[in-house]
């Protein structure tokens, strides 16, 4: 199978030089399918590439990184810093910059912090007191770090939606607007109409031609395929497993046929702290099964929204018996599971991350799901202390394997976006993140694309 990679450089769906050559047309109506809920809600909770995708037409960080490993400013007009450890944002509006500062500060809130307020932590105050003054946030930084005007690209740091949020707005029954108003620029296209659908629904539409794009679709020879940056983990509490609980998962679970068999691809399987994505992963031998102890109850929670997280589930459960485990599953929400693992209450569970695209706010995020804040500050400003970017992220890769074996999270598989387009629509592409730039997008003529056929 080759599925090609949108982690470095941009990818154009279109390959005919008519269309390389011609000029980005504005208008048209976009017809796109995907196999995502109908509704996406609050920005740190739609995290799967699917949700964020989506969520990402609607409202969007500040920022986003591009395929060149550069901060480019969406929501916000600038990202300067006056000073090395200090940085400036500027928004288009006083309104923006409360919205932006709210969003910041809830993601730390005492009721359910978030795995993803680690991204906030160089600063002073660790984010909790993020204030605006008309349309500027000035951060200051309590160590360096170079690294923060990339980390505040994540989607789980975009506001709420609202009309100027994003790039498109809510037009009702599936159809998205594009905002005049968007500080980079207009979007090419006119309107969006979407459909949620189920896979078997994409194929249908897909092949009859109703749709010009679909996002969510199986890795085929036609399909882009995002970074794979979505990071599941068998999370346990070592209190509440026996000593040897880590050596008994890791020599049961095979994670390739794990990956291959129970999750929805594109996805790759997982046995270091980062994906192969930001840590490329080596041969890795299993352990021997530790020695036959008492029989053990647990408890495994896991993403009731997500089928694959059941899948995964039921298996986990059926080679943990044979180590003599009794698992008891238990589907939660989204949100009932970050706030248990927040509390550190929970047995067992599934956690699934969204990680940003550089190894060093990646490692943060993860230290942070795992229990291991305190290693925050010992960890991050040695990292951010180094001035070349490649430095950084070598420093980071390091530290993520000397950390593995403390950090409470056994590596399963990652996931990235799987999509595809037809012929008439040029200029989409991925970002870093691996998530697509749909207001970059145009409509060719139907001369330029050969009528619009499949390829």
């Amino acid at each position: 199978m080759m599925i090609r990679s949108a982690l470095v450089g941009f990818v154009l769906f279109a390959s005919a030089p008519t269309l390389a050559a011609s000029r980005p047309r504005y208008g048209g109506e976009l017809r796109a399918a995907h196999a995502g809920p109908p509704e996406i809600g609050e920005p740190a909770l739609a995290d799967t590439p699917m949700e964020a995708a989506l969520l990402g037409l609607l409202t969007r960080p500040v920022c986003r990184v591009d395929a060149d490993g550069r901060a480019r400013p969406t929501l916000a007009r600038e990202l300067s810093r006056p000073l090395p450890q200090a940085v400036r944002v500027t928004l288009p509006s006083a309104a923006s910059a409360t919205a932006v500062a709210r969003a910041w500060t809830r993601l730390s809130s005492p009721e359910a912090p978030s795995p993803y307020r680690a991204l906030l932590y160089p600063l002073r105050g660790e984010g909790r007191q993020v204030t605006s003054s008309g349309a500027t946030l000035e951060l200051a930084l309590a160590f360096p770090w170079p690294d923060l005007e990339r980390s505040l690209c994540h989607p789980a740091l975009a506001p709420p939606p609202s009309p100027a949020s994003g790039p498109f707005s809510s037009a009702g029954r599936g159809v998205l607007e594009a905002q005049p108003a968007w500080p980079e620029g207009r979007p090419y296209l006119d309107r969006l109409a979407l459909t949620a659908t189920d896979e078997r629904g994409l194929t249908r539409l897909w092949t009859s031609r109703q749709v010009q794009v679909e996002l969510g679709t199986p890795p085929d020879n036609d399909t882009l395929t995002g970074a794979a940056l979505y990071a599941t983990y068998l999370a346990y509490s070592p209190r509440k497993v026996p000593p040897d609980f880590r050596q008994a998962v890791e020599s049961a679970i095979d994670r390739d046929d794990l990956t291959r068999l129970f999750v929805k691809g594109p996805a790759v399987s997982m046995a270091n702290l980062l994906p192969p994505a930001l840590l490329p992963q080596g041969p890795r031998a299993r352990p021997q099964a530790p020695p036959a102890g008492t029989a053990r109850k647990v408890t495994l929670a896991y993403d009731a929204a997500l089928a694959d997280q059941r899948a995964v589930a039921e298996r986990i459960q059926v080679k943990l018996h044979e180590q003599g485990y009794t698992v008891a599953l238990e589907p939660q929400s989204r949100a009932a599971l970050r706030s248990r693992q927040a509390r550190g209450d929970f047995e067992l569970m599934l956690s699934a991350l969204l990680l940003p695209p550089l190894p060093g706010p990646a490692l943060a995020v993860v230290l942070e799901a795992g229990g291991r804040r305190d290693l925050l500050g010992v960890e991050l400003p040695p990292i951010g202390a180094l001035t070349d970017a490649g430095a950084r992220d070598a420093r980071s890769r390091e530290r993520a394997l000397a950390l593995a074996p403390s950090v409470p999270l056994i590596p399963l598989y990652a996931q990235g976006l799987g999509m595809r387009a037809a012929p008439e629509v040029t200029g989409l592409v991925l970002d870093a993140q691996g998530l697509p730039v749909m207001e970059g997008a145009w409509l060719a003529p139907p001369e330029a694309s050969g009528g619009g056929g499949r390829p």
